[in-house]
């Protein structure tokens, strides 16, 4: 009895060993035949996509005056890009130089001052402490920027009515350091208008006695037709001394930062600014130059992204056109690969595939011609600015991206067109 239980036992063993050898036979037989045709799937992609370059290629090559039009163009506007990106900085730095020269906009003058006498005269007839440049200067997340303090009153030299002004020198708010707008003068020097020098006879080197103290002309200006004609210019510190009006100022002159203009109220955004800091004083601006300056440099950016944006534009609708002539042309080409069983997927494949290599030569040849004419011209163009031209290399990836991507959304109708032709109807025709 337990020889028999031991065989029955050993039996149920072999059929389960056989059964479980069995689903291991099928599993592996089912992995090999998957990877086979992972493998072969693989395979067949891989001669498709062989098969559409090399067609690609050779129609480039076939039709080497429509590839080299499309190409042209493509280059033309990838080059015109890249040196609109890289002046662009130069633009915007010189356009921003050339509306500081206009003057400062800014007047910071005491809050007692008699509006009715500071226009007429020119100047504010109350006076504020000096340290309130000071004040000003040291206040960060500030909408001015070129802090002047000046101290002017009418003055008579030798029998002649002269403004008399001290400057102080130039001072920014932190982090917003920038070349001096004004020049500097020195201690014990004057810059003496023309009409002034013309009424005193004055010349650069000459001495002119303010008061009891005596100080030397270090330049007589050029004629400007502004009040500034009139002026004689020393530093703060010996005007002070001459006027008995030692620590004190009577404006602050300063450029906005906001280049607003006048109805998004920059003067009132100005105000409350100032009021945090200096409450004794109030802000006069002269909107005319604030108006400007904001005016301009709001075209020079805006000019900027038209050109880039109309050059795509015009880019891709000649690329586009292009396209539509290619397929146009390949209709009995096209024709002839569908009756021989290539599906849409491949016709439509050859136009974007020719499309993105076109894309892809451009975009390198139009990087470095607009890098190279960009470096060669800039200078000339933007002399003031110069040095801020320097080649992007960043350009060269995105450039790489974008034009091969507008050469393809470009031609999406012409793929369109290619994929709907009947072959029967096309070789008909031929």
């Amino acid at each position: 009895m337990g020889i028999r239980l031991l065989l029955i036992g050993l039996s149920t063993e072999r059929i389960v060993f056989r059964r479980t050898v069995c689903k291991l036979s099928l599993n592996y037989l089912g992995f090999c035949q998957m990877t086979t045709q992972i493998f072969n799937t693989d395979k067949a992609l891989g001669f498709a996509m062989r098969t559409t370059v090399l067609l690609i290629w050779k129609e480039l090559l076939h039709r080497k005056g429509s590839f080299f039009l499309a190409a042209s163009v493509l280059t033309a506007a990838v080059a015109l890009c890249v040196v609109v990106t890289i002046t662009e900085d130069a633009n915007q730095r010189e356009t921003r130089r050339v509306t500081r020269d206009i003057g400062f906009n800014l007047r910071i003058i005491p809050r007692g001052t008699d509006m009715e006498e500071f226009y007429l005269s020119n100047y504010s007839d109350q006076t504020m402490p000096e340290s309130s440049l000071d004040k000003l200067a040291r206040m960060k997340n500030f909408s001015y920027n070129h802090l002047v303090a000046s101290l002017q009153k009418r003055f008579l030299i030798e029998g002649h009515r002269v403004l008399l002004m001290g400057i102080s020198g130039e001072q920014a708010p932190p982090g917003k350091k920038k070349p001096p707008m004004i020049f500097s003068v020195e201690p014990g020097t004057l810059h003496v208008g023309f009409e002034a020098a013309r009424l005193l006879g004055v010349k650069k080197g000459d001495a002119i006695a303010l008061g009891e103290k005596t100080m030397r002309v270090a330049r007589a200006m050029p004629e400007m037709g502004t009040v500034d004609d009139i002026r004689v210019i020393g530093l703060l510190s010996d005007v002070q001394e001459v006027l008995g009006l030692k620590g004190q100022i009577n404006e602050i002159k300063a450029i906005d930062c906001l280049c607003m203009t006048a109805d998004k109220n920059p003067q009132g955004i100005l105000q409350e600014q100032l009021q945090q800091t200096l409450p004794e004083a109030r802000v006069v601006m002269q909107s005319s130059i604030a108006e400007a300056r904001a005016r301009q440099r709001q075209t020079s950016e805006k000019y900027a992204a038209f050109v880039l944006a109309a050059v795509l534009l015009v880019g891709a609708v000649w690329i586009g056109a292009l396209a539509v002539v290619n397929v146009r042309q390949r209709f009995g080409e096209i024709g002839l690969l569908r009756s021989l069983g290539y599906g849409s997927q491949m016709i439509g494949s050859l136009v974007l595939g020719r499309a993105v290599l076109i894309g892809l030569i451009s975009a390198l040849l139009g990087y470095f011609l607009g890098t190279w004419l960009a470096l060669a011209w800039g200078p000339e163009i933007f002399p003031v600015t110069a040095k801020a031209i320097r080649a992007m290399p960043s350009l060269l990836p995105w450039a790489l991206f974008v034009t091969p991507l507008l050469a393809a959304v470009a031609s999406l109708i012409p793929a369109a067109m290619a994929v709907t032709q009947d072959p029967a109807e096309v070789l008909r025709n031929q």
